[in-house]
């Protein structure tokens, strides 16, 4: 079969490697059908690796070169003999967290944060983004007819932002500013709007991300300098925003989050700052922030996710910028959203030929 393969910085190669054999156990093999490119696979490419293993997984016993792709949906093909929620023929959507049986925070359904979880796509042996994949039962999420492959593609960044707002605590009625209009941070917009959030901010200095979110009347867009987003902010609510969320990884946007938020407001960092950044902490005290760090999410919200995008209340589509062929994932997919000023959102590689 064809995948994507992930040997090192900078060298992605689509090969033909060997499709994955009948699965054992609970666990099921798939045949792909959408895999985006999320922002993660991006830093691999440009910088990695980061999350993929060099040396045999601790829990998985996967190491480079790996096939990438941790958002994707696909077509149940075969079940293992434990398999008993799942049928072939079955549409799904995956959640990628591979979850380490007993380990402690597995135990408290926090299994994303256990020093020991793997992940779909980058630290396994099959991802997205090769023809087939095999993967535990408990990493599927069924789809209904109502919710296409495409939205099904989506769902796990969906649930990093559904996972923000939940951990922000936002409540009906309030307001929240979200730095970055990447897929995450619009999709974190839609989250906001569907849990009551009254008043809407978005900034990113890419006034072409922007460009996704303008047919809606709930947001209101900002990509100039932060003055204009702080006046906004200040002409338009109290004291401050209520919750202010960064999905950019942008010093610059995290201070403007801690400038506009209201005292004893909520800080929830989505994007991952993979380098050490200056953080003014006197800031934070001074202004009684509560500063939540915010890593992927559970795997149990998958119903939950698809309840949402079924209603259409969460039109996660709406991010996606193109739809490409695997044989032109690393020129029109990686290449093309690493380009400054991309005014690309999220590019879906299409695997069903």
């Amino acid at each position: 079969m064809k995948a994507l393969r992930f040997h090192g910085r900078g060298d992605l190669r689509i090969e033909e490697v060997a499709p994955p054999a009948a699965p054992s156990g609970g666990n099921v093999k798939v045949r792909v059908a959408y895999c985006g490119i999320c922002g993660t696979d991006l830093h691999e490419y440009l910088a990695g690796p980061v999350f993929v293993p060099t040396e045999p997984h601790p829990s998985t016993g996967a190491a480079a070169p790996m096939i990438l792709g941790h958002e994707f949906s696909a077509v149940v093909e075969e079940i293992g003999p434990d398999v008993s929620g799942f049928k072939a023929g079955d549409r799904v959507a995956i959640l990628p967290h591979l979850m380490p049986k007993g380990d402690y925070y597995v135990r408290r359904n926090l299994g994303q944060f256990s020093p020991a979880v793997g992940l779909v796509g980058l630290s396994w042996h099959w991802g997205g983004m090769g023809e087939h994949a095999v993967v535990p039962e408990e990493n599927l999420v069924l789809l209904p007819d109502a919710v296409s492959d495409l939205q099904g593609a989506l769902l796990e960044p969906l649930a990093v932002a559904v996972n923000a707002i939940d951990e922000a605590g936002l409540r009906v009625g309030q307001s929240v500013l979200i730095t970055g209009a990447g897929p995450i941070g619009a999709l974190t917009a839609f989250a906001a709007r569907a849990a009551g959030a009254a008043r809407i901010f978005v900034h990113d200095p890419n006034r072409r991300r922007l460009a996704q979110l303008e047919r809606f009347d709930d947001f209101r867009l900002f990509s100039g300098p932060p003055a204009e987003v702080l006046n906004a902010i200040s002409g338009e609510t109290e004291a401050g925003v209520d919750v202010a969320i960064e999905c950019a990884a942008q010093i610059a946007a995290y201070d403007l989050c801690v400038d506009a938020l209201r005292h004893v407001g909520v800080l929830a960092l989505v994007g991952l700052f993979v380098e050490k950044q200056p953080v003014d902490l006197f800031r934070l005290c001074e202004k009684g922030v509560r500063l939540i760090g915010c890593l992927g999410n559970d795997i149990t919200m998958g119903p939950r996710l698809v309840a949402m995008i079924e209603s259409g209340s969460l039109p996660v589509e709406t991010v996606v910028t193109g739809v490409i062929p695997l044989d032109e994932a690393v020129e029109n997919g990686f290449d093309v959203l690493a380009r400054p000023g991309t005014d690309q959102m999220k590019i879906l590689v299409n695997l069903r030929g």
